[in-house]
């Protein structure tokens, strides 16, 4: 094959595929190049996901009359002169590859003017080619309208996710630069509704009511750290407040919202033997330290970056975040009393552990349950049981108000009584899926207020969530009136049991993929179930063992995870020396 130089059409549409990725990259870009402008007012429209229209508008600087057709060529910017500058940006664009690429691939309509031109203009492009300019009257700003995103290569658009997810992705986005910048209003709207207003009065703790309620945003803790030219500020969650994927933490880095797993890392591991493994804080923290220390030209979308010394930034997240933590963190009050209570020993009495026996005088198995083995050697053991079924279990306590102890004919169960309690609320609720879900009417209709980007996602779920006992129903902006609850919910407040519906399906929800009535029950039985650090009661205890011994599947709970661990007769005395390794 000869080699020969690309047309201009094709080499445009491959570079906009770096930087146009989805719906939410065009709104990154533009709302970016708004606050480049000095915008203290954005303002974001969005129809059909973004696939129909994108409009960002901005009250910033302007562009000059005879700058507006140079703006969409490549690499035209005025951000940057040499490639010294490349080593001290401190803008968030300066590739000058943004509004190319995106006029590449869409119907892009560009209107502007400065302050000290009494008129502005207008520029339309279709896929790269300019097919209108003219003058215009129009106040100070820019307005950016992209129609019909990828026009030029319908391909693409098979490979962007369903549309609640692109709005998703964009609500996301917006509100987290509406956190890095709060003394700049902004304004998001999805296909004529109102998803995020913010005051742009500077506040950051009045944004994260804005966008978590405030409930959450009172509870949120500030992280305020300074170092020899190095500032981390920002806000972080309580340990009682915990996520089941990362998607809540947020990283700036000089004003820029980049993805960096080191970042994360170190995050998380501030939060070491302080949260559960598998659950994620939530958190948006403001990184700012001089330019020549960061490197941003790594890639395209600019959410990449390099530190210069990586390990001196890993160190100042960590003890930025463990220091806001401890301080926010009461030291732990341990009653001796709770370590000393002596529980009453149940009698020693031998029970007959074979099936065949129990089967013999028709008793019922769980009623003729006794409190210990019979430990004579020649013993027989119990039959081989089903795979997936649990033998007969013992209660000798628990541990941690976390786990409970059992003692089987095969050796020791260490249950974990939340993931126990899941997988039980979980087997009763799905027998009740060909009728009504048992549900407990309200005494008084209650309002509660959602999040912004979580009200969409609800209200599309209304209809679906009647049979799972929930009614429901929008009373204005992300407020929802809620007349009964599901009863195994009853002990939850509205806003808690609302709060099971709108959170992201968790990562480890990889078995129930596909079932969307299972999912949906999984994540209820989740918050309803009785949680690590709760004592219960012996009786309580004893009800949890019987109602897991008759689970379907009592070896894991919904989500994947193990329930209990066993560990064998055979194992025990080989560690304890009583028989040699085999």
């Amino acid at each position: 094959m000869t080699i020969q130089i690309l047309p201009d059409e094709v080499a445009s549409q491959i570079a906009a595929g770096e930087v146009v990725e989805r719906p939410a990259s065009v709104v990154k870009e533009l709302v970016e190049n708004a606050l480049d402008a000095g915008a203290t007012s954005i303002t974001v429209r969005v129809e059909g996901a973004g696939k129909k229209l994108i409009e960002v508008g901005d009250d910033g600087c302007g562009i000059a009359l005879g700058e507006m057709q140079i703006a969409l060529a490549r690499h035209a910017t005025s951000k940057l002169r040499t490639a010294d500058e490349l080593f001290h940006i401190t803008s968030l664009g300066f590739r000058g590859e943004a509004l190319a690429s995106i006029a590449s691939v869409s119907r892009m309509t560009l209107s502007s003017r400065t302050s000290d031109e009494e008129a502005g203009a207008r520029l339309v492009v279709e896929g790269g080619k300019e097919r209108n300019f003219e003058p215009i009257g129009a106040i100070t700003g820019t307005t950016v309208r992209v129609e019909d995103l990828f026009l030029t290569v319908p391909a693409r658009l098979k490979f962007l996710k369903t549309d609640s997810t692109e709005r998703t992705q964009i609500d996301n986005l917006v509100a987290r630069y509406s956190l890095a910048y709060p003394h700049v209003r902004f304004q998001l709207e999805q296909d004529g509704h109102t998803a995020l207003l913010t005051p742009g009065n500077g506040d950051r703790r009045e944004v994260l009511a804005n966008l978590y309620g405030v409930d959450l945003a009172r509870q949120m803790i500030e992280v305020l750290l300074q170092d020899d030219g190095l500032e981390l500020t920002g806000y972080i969650s309580p340990i009682s407040i915990t996520r089941g994927t990362r998607r809540d933490i947020t990283f700036f880095v000089n004003g820029r919202w980049v993805l960096d797993s080191a970042l994360s890392t170190a995050l998380i591991q501030a939060y070491r033997n302080m949260i559960m493994v598998g659950r994620y804080p939530a958190a948006a923290l403001f990184l700012e330290l001089q330019p020549e220390m960061v490197d941003v030209n790594v890639h395209p979308a600019k959410a990449e970056v390099r530190f210069r010394d990586q390990d001196r930034v890993f160190s100042a997240v960590q003890r930025g975040v463990r220091r806001a933590l401890m301080a926010s963190s009461p030291v732990p009050d341990l009653q001796p009393a709770r370590w000393t209570t002596i529980f009453p020993q149940p009698p020693l009495v031998s029970p007959d552990w074979q099936m065949a026996a129990e089967a013999e005088d028709g008793s019922d198995t769980h009623e003729r349950r006794d409190n210990s083995f019979d430990t004579t050697p020649n013993k027989p053991q119990a039959s081989v049981l089903p795979s997936g079924m649990l033998p007969l279990l013992r209660l000798v306590g628990q541990i941690g108000s976390t786990y409970l102890v059992a003692e089987a004919p095969d050796g020791l169960y260490l249950i974990d009584q939340h993931a126990a309690h899941e997988r039980i609320l979980f087997e009763k609720m799905m027998a009740h899926t060909e009728g009504a879900i048992p549900s407990q009417a309200l005494l008084q209709p209650e309002l509660v207020e959602v999040p912004p980007h979580s009200s969409r996602a609800l209200t599309e779920q209304v209809e679906l969530l009647r049979p799972f006992g929930f009614d429901i129903e929008p009373f204005g902006a992300n407020v929802f009136r809620v007349r009964s609850l599901p009863v195994i919910l009853a002990g939850l407040s509205p806003a808690a049991a609302l709060q099971t519906l709108i959170e992201d399906f968790e990562e480890d929800e990889t078995p129930l993929q596909g079932q969307r009535e299972a999912r949906l029950i999984a994540r209820i039985c989740k918050r309803a179930a009785i949680k690590g650090g709760q004592t219960l009661a012996i009786e309580e205890q004893k009800a949890l063992l019987l109602d897991l011994e008759s689970c379907r599947s009592p070896r894991t709970c919904p989500h994947g995870r193990p329930t209990m661990i066993h560990i064998s007769i055979d194992l025990l005395e080989r560690q304890f020396g009583r028989r040699g390794a085999r």
